[in-house]
């Protein structure tokens, strides 16, 4: 029973110490979100991606000043294209752009959406997807960020964006030619050249449409197209292709 009470007395005791006010802990010190960034960066460095971001939150939610705040978004999406995440990198993007539509650094996260699918394409075969999207994401960045600073960049991707497009076209106009679905196969080779006049290929898609053509029994339009290529590129290694062609086409007529 003595123990009992002696248990009790030591009870209120702490009690009455916990009620009092003094806190035996020092409270923390205003949060540094500038420390706190630097501190996420160099994990970033080090590859914890994991760790980087929880700061990065973190400062996202306790910057009071709104300086940090935005970066920290723009770094949480970098870290996902440095760990080789480009899907949840475009999400983080995004984000940004729809929290912090006129930020200096806007231009620089529609940029980044736009490169993450450009870097996706490897070949014709295997590229159309992100070079269209790529496509898609310059084309915005040239018209809601005019002043952005990657305009020297841009064209150059954007034609690479085209030009990978355009060989999947071809490749495709080839295949159907190669199965004798040659209907099929003049569509292509036609869409091509409308959707992309300055294709480096041209000569190659002309001999194609003419042969296509000539196979689907409309020799008047065989000889449009070997025509056109003859007198456009008169020094294409295809030229002689391109007469044969038209050799036969006419002796065919006799």
């Amino acid at each position: 029973m003595k123990m009992y009470r002696y248990l009790v007395i030591i009870l209120l005791i702490l009690y009455a110490f916990s009620c009092s006010g003094k806190a035996s802990v020092k409270p923390a010190g205003p949060f540094d979100a500038e420390k706190s960034f630097a501190s996420a960066n160099k994990r970033l460095d080090d590859k914890d991606y994991e760790e980087a971001r929880v700061i990065l939150l973190e400062i996202k939610n306790r910057d009071l000043t709104k300086k940090f705040a935005p970066l920290s978004q723009l770094r949480i999406a970098d870290s996902y294209v440095k760990e080789g995440e480009p899907e949840l990198a475009v999400a983080e993007y995004r984000r940004f752009l729809e929290i912090y539509p006129d930020h200096r650094h806007a231009s620089y996260a529609q940029y980044q959406i736009a490169m993450v699918y450009f870097n996706q394409i490897e070949s014709p075969e295997r590229g159309y997807g992100g070079a269209a999207r790529a496509l898609a994401e310059f084309e915005k960045l040239k018209i809601d960020f005019p002043r952005n600073p990657y305009k020297d960049l841009i064209d150059i991707r954007i034609e690479k964006c085209r030009n990978t497009m355009a060989d999947y076209e071809l490749l495709v106009g080839e295949y159907y030619m190669k199965k004798g679905s040659y209907s099929a196969a003049i569509g292509r080779f036609e869409t091509l050249l409308n959707t992309y006049p300055d294709y480096k290929k041209e000569a190659n898609v002309l001999l194609n449409l003419g042969i296509s053509y000539k196979k689907a029994g409309q020799k008047e339009k065989s000889q449009e197209f070997l025509n056109r290529l003859l007198e456009k590129y008169p020094n294409s290694p295809l030229i002689s292709d391109a007469k044969k062609e038209l050799a036969s086409s006419q002796a065919d007529k006799k």
